[in-house]
This record gives structure tokens, sequence and C-alpha cells, in this order.
């Protein structure tokens, strides 16, 4: 897929341009069109617009110079055309999970955990300008009335809400027509199902892991730590912790 492009050589330096996807500790895969490269930012600082808590997400594109076969340095951070943040407390600033995506895809369950419209509405508010589609997981567990008119409400301000089952493979095809060709950011609570659903998407990605619920707070346990970008067949997911 041509989500990346090589720039022109600009000045003494070979200045490439890629997008990243992942970020641990200060170190970033990027893809180009050379390849993956693992990158620091250069000088550790990078001008934006408005102060963050992270310089850099997932889905940025950024420009970077090589210093070696395999590593660069990136240099600057391209504008985004939208992305997915949330507040961090601990850096009394907005935290970017990931950017310039298509979609966003709020997933939620009917059951463990239970049905939770707050943290629909939260999605929804830290989504800038970008769409925002409600995925019910484990459809196979019946709905209530109060979860089924508060579906409905949501489709009534112009948000698609839809079930699919993880389990059973019910509307996972859908799910796929739906976003083909896109770049989707994936959002979950703990124990929604999210990483199953990726391993039903994308079979292959043997790095997800499936965690317990925790019983004790009907709550399952995060199994993703840092946001992640998986290519799938026709699709780009970004798993997000």
């Amino acid at each position: 897929m041509a989500w990346y492009r090589l720039l022109l050589t600009n000045g003494d330096e070979d200045q490439m341009i890629g997008t990243v996807t992942r970020g641990i500790n200060n170190i970033y895969s990027v893809a180009s069109e050379e390849g993956d490269f693992l990158c620091r930012i250069k000088g550790k600082v990078l001008k934006t617009r408005e102060p963050e808590y992270n310089p850099l997400a997932v889905g940025d594109r950024v420009e970077f110079t090589l210093t070696s076969d395999k590593e660069g340095l990136i240099t600057k951070r391209l504008e985004r055309r939208n992305c997915f943040q949330r507040w961090n407390p601990k850096g009394c600033a907005n935290q970017t999970l990931v950017a310039n995506v298509d979609l966003v895809l709020a997933v939620c369950s009917v059951e463990s955990p239970p049905f939770r419209p707050r943290f629909i509405d939260r999605v929804i508010a830290c989504s800038r300008n970008v769409d925002v589609a409600i995925v019910i997981n484990k459809s196979d567990i019946l709905y209530t009335e109060d979860e089924l008119q508060r579906i409905e409400l949501y489709r009534s301000l112009g948000y698609q809400a839809f079930s699919v089952s993880a389990l059973t493979g019910e509307n996972l095809e859908y799910l796929r027509a739906r976003i083909k060709g896109l770049t989707v950011a994936m959002v979950g609570q703990s124990g929604v199902g999210k990483s199953t659903l990726i391993n039903a998407l994308i079979p292959s990605e043997e790095s997800q892991k499936t965690g317990d619920i925790c019983k004790k707070y009907n709550r399952g346990r995060h199994t993703t730590t840092h946001s992640t970008m998986i290519e799938g067949d026709g699709f780009r997911l970004i798993d997000t912790p």
C-alpha cells in the first residue's frame, strides 16, 4: 500500500517521510518505502502547536534522516489530519494515542464488562475531526431493553452502531467490509474482547494476548500497553491501550 513515500534529497541530507507504527520509550518504529526503521527524535524535542504529553503518536507522518542502515533521527512531525486524544493527569496535558486515521471504532460489550454508554461518550468527545463507529462485541449475549434504547439513540445522532461476535464470527465479514481501505483505530475498555476481535480480523497477528476478566471489578486486564499499527488484508488497524 502506498501510505508512505520518499522525499527528494534536501541539501546534503536525504530527508525521508515515513509513518510511525509503534513507539516505546522514545524509540519509534517508522515505516517508509525503503523499509522499517528504528528512530529517535533529534534533540529529543519536536516543535508542536500546543503542549502535549507525547510528541508523537502512531499514525503520525514524520520526516527523518538515516544514521545507519536501519536507524534514523526524526526531525519533524508533519501536520495531522486528525487525532484521538485523552487527558493525561500525570503530565497535565493531552496525550495523543493515534493520528491520521479514517475511523475510530469504539468497542464495547453487552456483558462482562457491562455496556457502558459513558465510555462511548468519552470516545466521541476525544475524537478530533474523525468519524466514530460503535462496535458491540459479544453479540451472542442478549441485550436488555435499556441497552437497545441507548444504541438506537446513538444511531439517531448519526453514529453507526452494529453488533459482532468474535466468538461466533457473527458480522465479522460486515466489519471487514466496513474498514476495507481504511486506517482504523480500535479503542475499548478492558475485557470487551478487543484483542480477541483483532485476532479474528487478522488471524496471523499472534502477538495479541487475551486478558482474563477480573471478577472482582467485572473488568478485564488491559493487555495492550502501547498503540501499535497492524497491517490487515486491505486495511490497517491501530490497537490502542
